[in-house]
Protein backbone atom coordinates (compact mmCIF):
# COMPACT_ATOMS: atom_id res chain seq x y z
CA UNK A 1 0.00 0.00 0.00
CA UNK A 2 0.98 2.96 -0.55
CA UNK A 3 -0.27 6.75 -0.83
CA UNK A 4 -0.93 6.43 -4.96
CA UNK A 5 -3.72 3.76 -3.66
CA UNK A 6 -5.72 6.05 -2.52
CA UNK A 7 -8.66 8.52 -4.32
CA UNK A 8 -10.31 11.41 -2.61
CA UNK A 9 -12.65 13.97 -3.72
CA UNK A 10 -12.01 17.63 -5.22
CA UNK A 11 -13.77 20.85 -4.08
CA UNK A 12 -15.67 20.25 -7.04
CA UNK A 13 -16.59 16.87 -6.16
CA UNK A 14 -14.61 14.97 -8.53
CA UNK A 15 -12.55 12.17 -7.66
CA UNK A 16 -9.25 12.22 -8.23
CA UNK A 17 -6.83 9.12 -8.51
CA UNK A 18 -3.58 10.38 -6.16
CA UNK A 19 -1.37 8.11 -8.80
CA UNK A 20 -1.79 11.04 -10.79
CA UNK A 21 0.84 12.84 -8.69
CA UNK A 22 3.41 10.01 -8.67
CA UNK A 23 7.05 11.53 -9.24
CA UNK A 24 6.05 14.40 -7.07
CA UNK A 25 6.90 16.15 -4.33
CA UNK A 26 3.97 16.48 -1.74
CA UNK A 27 2.71 18.55 0.87
CA UNK A 28 -0.57 17.21 2.31
CA UNK A 29 -2.11 19.60 4.99
CA UNK A 30 -5.49 19.52 6.51
CA UNK A 31 -6.89 23.17 6.91
CA UNK A 32 -9.08 25.93 7.60
CA UNK A 33 -10.33 29.30 7.03
CA UNK A 34 -11.27 30.60 10.60
CA UNK A 35 -8.53 29.06 12.69
CA UNK A 36 -5.30 30.47 14.89
CA UNK A 37 -2.89 29.10 11.42
CA UNK A 38 -4.89 30.19 8.75
CA UNK A 39 -2.44 32.74 7.89
CA UNK A 40 -0.28 29.89 6.71
CA UNK A 41 -1.65 29.89 3.29
CA UNK A 42 0.49 32.62 2.16
CA UNK A 43 3.23 30.67 3.19
CA UNK A 44 1.97 27.81 1.33
CA UNK A 45 1.06 29.53 -2.02
CA UNK A 46 4.42 30.98 -1.94
CA UNK A 47 6.32 27.23 -1.14
CA UNK A 48 3.92 26.35 -4.08
CA UNK A 49 5.10 29.20 -6.26
CA UNK A 50 8.67 28.51 -5.96
CA UNK A 51 8.95 25.10 -6.24
CA UNK A 52 5.81 24.18 -8.23
CA UNK A 53 7.80 23.67 -11.74
CA UNK A 54 10.41 21.60 -10.00
CA UNK A 55 7.66 19.05 -9.62
CA UNK A 56 6.02 20.15 -5.87
CA UNK A 57 2.70 19.92 -5.11
CA UNK A 58 0.21 20.84 -2.27
CA UNK A 59 -3.03 18.74 -1.63
CA UNK A 60 -5.11 21.30 0.69
CA UNK A 61 -8.18 19.36 2.31
CA UNK A 62 -10.01 21.82 4.55
CA UNK A 63 -11.36 20.07 8.18
CA UNK A 64 -13.91 21.31 10.14
CA UNK A 65 -13.11 18.93 13.12
CA UNK A 66 -11.50 21.44 15.26
CA UNK A 67 -13.69 24.05 16.78
CA UNK A 68 -15.66 24.01 13.89
CA UNK A 69 -13.01 26.16 11.96
CA UNK A 70 -13.72 24.88 8.42
CA UNK A 71 -17.43 26.22 7.82
CA UNK A 72 -18.79 26.39 4.88
CA UNK A 73 -19.31 24.84 1.14
CA UNK A 74 -16.23 23.56 -0.46
CA UNK A 75 -17.19 26.75 -2.76
CA UNK A 76 -16.59 29.41 0.41
CA UNK A 77 -13.61 27.64 1.23
CA UNK A 78 -11.97 28.06 -2.36
CA UNK A 79 -12.85 31.24 -2.74
CA UNK A 80 -11.66 32.59 0.64
CA UNK A 81 -8.10 30.84 -0.19
CA UNK A 82 -8.30 32.46 -3.61
CA UNK A 83 -9.70 35.52 -2.69
CA UNK A 84 -7.25 36.38 0.71
CA UNK A 85 -4.32 34.37 -0.12
CA UNK A 86 -4.28 33.80 -3.94
CA UNK A 87 -4.23 30.63 -3.36
CA UNK A 88 -3.73 28.64 -6.92
CA UNK A 89 -2.39 24.74 -5.38
CA UNK A 90 -5.09 22.04 -5.50
CA UNK A 91 -7.92 22.39 -3.04
CA UNK A 92 -10.29 19.13 -2.27
CA UNK A 93 -13.41 18.20 -0.82
CA UNK A 94 -13.69 18.68 3.52
CA UNK A 95 -12.05 15.78 4.90
CA UNK A 96 -11.82 14.04 8.35
CA UNK A 97 -8.70 13.07 10.13
CA UNK A 98 -9.76 11.45 13.05
CA UNK A 99 -12.05 8.89 14.45
CA UNK A 100 -15.12 6.81 13.14
CA UNK A 101 -15.17 9.22 9.89
CA UNK A 102 -11.78 9.55 9.39
CA UNK A 103 -10.84 9.42 5.41
CA UNK A 104 -8.31 6.02 4.28
CA UNK A 105 -6.10 8.65 3.64
CA UNK A 106 -5.40 9.93 6.77
CA UNK A 107 -5.31 6.60 8.55
CA UNK A 108 -2.27 5.95 6.05
CA UNK A 109 -0.54 8.95 6.71
CA UNK A 110 -0.88 8.25 10.71
CA UNK A 111 0.16 4.85 10.38
CA UNK A 112 3.34 6.18 8.40
CA UNK A 113 4.36 8.94 10.62
CA UNK A 114 2.52 9.13 14.30
CA UNK A 115 2.50 12.42 15.94
CA UNK A 116 2.99 13.64 19.49
CA UNK A 117 -0.48 12.66 20.04
CA UNK A 118 0.64 8.92 18.64
CA UNK A 119 -1.87 8.80 15.65
CA UNK A 120 -4.41 11.63 16.44
CA UNK A 121 -3.58 14.91 14.25
CA UNK A 122 -3.91 17.34 17.14
CA UNK A 123 -4.87 20.03 14.81
CA UNK A 124 -5.67 21.89 11.55
CA UNK A 125 -2.60 22.90 9.70
CA UNK A 126 -0.63 19.65 10.30
CA UNK A 127 1.76 18.95 7.56
CA UNK A 128 2.72 15.31 5.88
CA UNK A 129 5.74 15.61 3.60
CA UNK A 130 5.73 12.96 0.76
CA UNK A 131 8.82 11.61 -1.47
CA UNK A 132 8.86 11.52 -5.39
CA UNK A 133 8.34 7.87 -4.59
CA UNK A 134 5.15 8.14 -2.48
CA UNK A 135 7.27 7.75 0.66
CA UNK A 136 5.88 9.62 4.26
CA UNK A 137 9.10 11.05 5.20
CA UNK A 138 8.33 13.82 7.82
CA UNK A 139 4.83 15.12 9.49
CA UNK A 140 4.97 18.73 10.88
CA UNK A 141 2.77 19.85 13.75
CA UNK A 142 0.60 22.96 12.72
CA UNK A 143 3.16 25.16 15.11
CA UNK A 144 5.44 24.40 11.86
CA UNK A 145 5.56 27.39 9.21
CA UNK A 146 5.49 26.56 5.92
CA UNK A 147 8.68 28.65 5.93
CA UNK A 148 10.35 26.48 7.93
CA UNK A 149 9.65 23.06 6.45
CA UNK A 150 11.57 24.72 3.01
CA UNK A 151 14.84 23.01 3.35
CA UNK A 152 13.50 19.33 3.67
CA UNK A 153 11.18 20.22 0.39
CA UNK A 154 14.79 21.66 -1.18
CA UNK A 155 15.76 18.47 -0.40
CA UNK A 156 13.64 16.24 -1.87
CA UNK A 157 13.49 18.34 -5.35
CA UNK A 158 17.42 18.53 -5.32
CA UNK A 159 17.31 22.26 -6.11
Amino acid sequence: MSIYDFAVKDAEGKDVNLSDYKDKVLLVVNTATGCGFTPQYAGLQSLYEKYQAQGFEILDFPCNQFGNQAPGTEEEIVDFCQSRYGVTFRQFAKIEVNGEGEHPLYTYLKEQKGGFLGDKIKWNFTKFLIDRHGNVVERFASTVTPEKIEQPIRELLNV
